[in-house]
């Protein structure tokens, strides 16, 4: 059977009536990474640690203590950190790390034990391939190489969760973990044709999450479909006192709206969006946006119109100022965070200097990739005496202004659409020498991120080279099932989320 193409509901079905085990499954994923090893999508492996875990998964299911997700396969990406496999963020600076506990992500999906006896039972394939920090928006500022797409190998497959969307297209996992700073999530989903969600910030522990941006950082699942992501968000989502930022109601069943009407007591099933209000922001389709991406999602639009959802115009007149106010805030906490990786307590350490401060500034040039060192540079400087004023703090305020303008266009809808990128996946270097025309890609998704929003990527369509589209909706705070309902239902009534990457066996 052709397990890569299975959504993971079907797949725990198959699992709870014995008509796969658990080790088979995740056999049959590990051939299937050693023969895709051309998308370069994984950093580390270990089918020894994977099927053992997979036998543990097994016993459990014979014992019938299990769950809705135990021994279904999962590839976490590599900014989380995981016992038995590198930890390295992608980069050279923790090449060779591991670390001796799991993030909070992983517990929560892993195989039960002692000291993690809520695990949601699932087997780790390994970790994926990311940009470096999880810093960049196309999986090409990665240690490992870049990833590619595989709907075209000679395109990008989106950042910086790009090794994760690769997997899950390619085949390589079921469904896969990412990480969501200004977009990460989403753009990678929408190049490679998957489903993925960024939920409410807080929403999803960050504790073993080696940090980028704390305030803008938040974890979430990619799968091929709405219904997968929201069982294993549902497993992801909890509280954690070990995070400061970890919201006190997190953890629900996100797929509890999935199959039901808009409205309680809709009973016209060819209306199920019935009473929803979608807002299209008149800033998402300006100058900018390519044809083709305006095209698939106005007809994706139409699609939850005739579902019986009401199409409203909205605006967020603060759209274009995200990426400034993004590329101040995000660099000047990396500035701080990544403080810590200095060659002394662990990873890469120059072999040849001559003093403390020597080594301090080799080990940090030779360990960080450019796009690294130039946001640290960055953040460095808004953070410095005289200009911290100047652009620090005024990038918070700006940042308050664009949640405010989130808040005023719910007051006119429920969800917001529009689309996730300005242009398909672009071909590999394409924008590598200009980094401005690479930080203008992540326009639409920004703001929700600065502004603690959950929001979410689905398939809507291809342009005219075969290159996937995704429509993004946005939520209010802590609407994240309402997001998954709108998308799961728009799939019922669409098949591009069904659409098998062209260069994959």
């Amino acid at each position: 059977m052709s397990w890569h193409n299975t959504p993971i509901a079907l797949m725990a079905k198959a699992l709870a009536t014995k008509e796969v085990s658990s080790m088979e499954l995740t056999q049959y994923f590990l051939d299937r990474i050693e023969a895709g090893k051309q998308w370069n999508a994984y950093i580390d492996v270990n089918a020894h640690l994977s099927l053992e875990q997979a036998n543990k998964a097994d016993l459990l299911i014979s014992s019938g203590k299990f769950g809705k997700l135990t021994g279904i396969p999962v590839a976490h990406k590599d900014v989380f950190v995981t016992r038995g496999w590198k930890s390295t963020a992608a980069s050279k600076i923790l090449s060779g790390y591991q670390s001796p506990f799991d993030a909070t992500v992983v517990a929560n999906l892993g195989i039960p034990d002692e000291s993690n006896p809520h695990g949601a039972g699932m087997v780790c394939l390994g970790k994926t391939n990311m940009d470096e920090f999880a810093m960049g928006s196309s999986n090409e500022n990665s240690a490992y190489g870049p990833v590619l797409n595989p709907w075209n190998s000679a395109h990008v497959a989106g950042g910086s969760s790009g090794g994760s969307a690769a997997a899950v297209a390619a085949g390589l996992a079921p469904i896969a973990t990412g990480t969501d700073t200004g977009g990460s999530i989403r753009q990678p989903a929408a190049f490679c044709g998957l489903t993925g969600i960024k939920p409410t910030y807080g929403r999803v522990s960050r504790y073993g999450m080696i940090a980028y941006a704390s305030s803008l950082d938040q974890a979430g699942p990619m799968g091929k479909t709405a219904e997968d992501c929201a069982l294993l968000l549902s497993a992801m989502s909890s509280h954690d006192p070990r995070d400061s930022t970890s919201l006190t109601d997190s953890g629900e069943d996100y797929g509890r709206f999935l199959n039901q009407a808009w409205q309680e007591g809709n009973a016209n099933p060819a209306k199920p969006l019935e009473g929803l209000r979608i807002g299209l922001p008149k800033e998402f389709f300006a100058e900018g946006l390519a044809v083709d991406v305006a095209k698939s999602v106005n007809e994706a639009a139409k699609t939850l119109a005739s579902l019986g959802a009401k199409l409203v115009e909205v605006s967020l007149p603060k759209t274009k100022l995200s990426i400034p106010v993004y590329y101040v805030l995000a660099p000047a906490e990396a500035s701080s965070n990544l403080s810590r990786f200095d060659g002394v307590r662990y990873g890469n350490r120059a072999s040849d200097y001559k003093d403390l401060g020597d080594m301090y500034q080799k080990s940090r040039t030779e360990g960080f990739g450019p796009e690294v060192r130039r946001r640290i540079l960055i953040g460095t400087y808004v953070l410095c005496h005289g200009y911290y004023d100047a652009y620090y703090l005024q990038a918070q305020k700006i940042r308050r202004i664009i949640a405010s303008d989130f808040q005023a266009a719910f007051k006119e809808c429920d969800v917001i659409l529009g689309p996730v990128a300005p242009d398909v996946a672009w071909r590999l270097g394409e924008k590598s020498k200009d980094p401005v025309q690479m930080y203008l890609e992540d326009i639409y998704t920004l703001s929700t991120n600065l502004a603690g929003l959950p929001a979410m990527s689905a398939p809507c369509g291809f342009n005219a080279n075969n290159l996937p589209i995704g429509m993004q909706l946005i939520g209010n705070y802590f609407s994240e099932a309402r997001l998954l309902q709108v998308a799961h239902q728009y799939q019922q009534a669409s098949d591009w989320h069904l659409r098998q990457a062209s260069e994959v066996a």
